[in-house]
This record gives C-alpha cells, sequence and structure tokens, in this order.
C-alpha cells in the first residue's frame, strides 16, 4: 500500500452504533457478522481517530473494526456529577463495549491514551485480551511516589473550581485550527479535520461548539507510579504490535525503553510520521500495510 485508497474508503463508510445501553457511541467499518475488533481512540479525540485506518484494514483483513467513543469525547455521555474520569475508569467503557457486541476475547486497535487503556486490560483480564495493536502509545501515564500527594494536592484544587463553558467558533474551521494551535501533540489542519467534525455540534446562532466534557482538561487525582506502570507491562500475555511514529511521543527516551523491555512479545515498528500517523493522509497506507503484513495470517 503506497496511498490511501479512495476506493475502499468510499466502500467501507461508518455506521453509527450506540453501545452500553446508548452510554457509548460508535463507529463501525465493515461487515457486521465479520470478525470485530475494538479501536480506542487518545484523549481528547474520538472515535473519528480511525476513519482513514479502518477502512484500509477492512478490505485487506475482511474484519469489522468498531471505533468507540470513551465516555466525555465525541457522542458519548459524559461521566456523572461528582465523578472522575480516571484512566482505568475507560476499561468499563471497553469491557461495556465488549457485552453490548458480544465479543467474548477482543482484538484491540488503539492510540495513545487509547493503548494506556488496552495495556490495563490486558494487564488485569488477559484472558478477554487477544491481541494489542498500539499506535504511538505504550504503558500510561505515571507520577514517581514521592509525588504523589501534589497529584492529589493539584487534582483536588482543579476539581473545585467552577466547570469551565464549552469552546465555541464561528465555524469547523475555526475550531480546526484551535485544535492545530493548542493541541497537546502536532497535529495539521486535515490530520485533525475529521476528530474535529466528530467533536462539533451546531449551536442556535450558527456557531459551533465543542462535545467534550471540559472536566477531562482537569489533572488527575491518582496516577500509577513507574514501577506500577512496568509491572502491568510484565503482566500483558497477549502479543503486542507497536507501531510508532518517527516524530511520535514514544521513541528512544528512557522511559519508553524500558516500558518496551517489559513486554514480552512485543514487536516494534517505527514508520515516518508524527504521534497521529494512522490519521496522517502520507502515512496511514504504511501503517496498514504494517498492521496486515503482522496480523493478516492469523485465525481470527
Amino acid at each position: 500500500m503506497s496511498d490511501t485508497n479512495p476506493t475502499a474508503v468510499r466502500a467501507f463508510a461508518p455506521q453509527p452504533l450506540l453501545l452500553a445501553q446508548g452510554r457509548l457511541a460508535a463507529l463501525s467499518w465493515g461487515r457486521a457478522d465479520a470478525p470485530t475488533w475494538l479501536a480506542l481512540h487518545g484523549w481528547l479525540d474520538n472515535a473519528a481517530s480511525f476513519s482513514r485506518l479502518a477502512p484500509l484494514l477492512v478490505e485487506a483483513l475482511d474484519i469489522r473494526i468498531v471505533a468507540l467513543d470513551f465516555r466525555g469525547h465525541g457522542h458519548s455521555a459524559h461521566a456523572a456529577a461528582g465523578t472522575d474520569y480516571a484512566l482505568w475508569d475507560y476499561c468499563y467503557d471497553v469491557l461495556d463495549a465488549m457485552d453490548t457486541l458480544d465479543i467474548e476475547q477482543a482484538s484491540l486497535l488503539a492510540h495513545s491514551m487509547g493503548a494506556a487503556v488496552s495495556c490495563l486490560l490486558a494487564a488485569a483480564l488477559p484472558e478477554r485480551v487477544a491481541r494489542l495493536t498500539l499506535i504511538d502509545g505504550l504503558g500510561a501515564l505515571n507520577t514517581p511516589v514521592e509525588e504523589t500527594a501534589s497529584q492529589l494536592r493539584k487534582g483536588l484544587t482543579a476539581y473545585r473550581r467552577p466547570l469551565s463553558r464549552a469552546p465555541r467558533y464561528p465555524d469547523v474551521e475555526s475550531a480546526v485550527a484551535a485544535r492545530v494551535a493548542g493541541g497537546v501533540t502536532s497535529v495539521d489542519s486535515i490530520t485533525a479535520t475529521p476528530l474535529v467534525e466528530r467533536n462539533t455540534q451546531p449551536t442556535a446562532d450558527g456557531h459551533v461548539q465543542m462535545r467534550t466534557d471540559s472536566r477531562l482538561l482537569k489533572p488527575s487525582l491518582v496516577r500509577f507510579t513507574p514501577e506500577q506502570v512496568l509491572s502491568l507491562l510484565a503482566a500483558i500475555q497477549a502479543p503486542v504490535l507497536l507501531i510508532e511514529g518517527e516524530d511520535g511521543i514514544l521513541g528512544e527516551r528512557s522511559s519508553a525503553v524500558q516500558a518496551r523491555q517489559a513486554v514480552q512479545g512485543l514487536t516494534r515498528e517505527v514508520l515516518k510520521g508524527g504521534h497521529h500517523l494512522h490519521l496522517e493522509p502520507r502515512a496511514v497506507a504504511q501503517v496498514a500495510a504494517v498492521i496486515v503484513h503482522h496480523w493478516g495470517s492469523v485465525e481470527w
């Protein structure tokens, strides 16, 4: 695959789904009776993160891909008032989606924060995870044990402040420009557009407003320690394919090297691209080619 296949993209247009009694929204590509992969997006992203990769994989592997909107993201419901968005809470979203789709053992395709959630689930419930395909994410954000009190202080202080209003923009193009300018990781407008389009809704005065729960921007009350993260990674039994971008967030940082060394049965591929390489038009075909080559002979 040398470039995105426009025929595949048209042939496998996404179908909207509601899961977990309507709590979770999702997008589905492929035949409803095909073996299903669950796709998990990154922080502040949504199911459209896989809108360019999923059609290529569905065509090549004859699978179905169901991409979730995690709670508080995209079209999914926000977490209840007075509750938190802890990383492990997203594991319930995955398990609820698996129950709705009648999936006993999941193949997970996951990016960034979604990759962290996948690692937690695979470590804690290895019988529920068949394989992991992780895109520019491994392990989880962590806090050294000596910083536990200061992390809790930041979280408690932030949660006592009034919630900010959801950002509003004159149009989607302005919202895309804001995402490009203010993103935590570098992303261009072409890459960001599907994410922003799914994450905006029109207002009565003709503007657009972000759907994302503003509580997602508040710091976590508690994080795993680095030692806990490595212990979790060592507990993963499923085979792992890790695809990193040359300009992504992992690379040769000592924490990333330690994380890769902790996982048994990990295959690593580094491709040209950034943190969202699976959504970058110039990189997505190569990401698909690596996944197809690695898993193409597996019996689903």
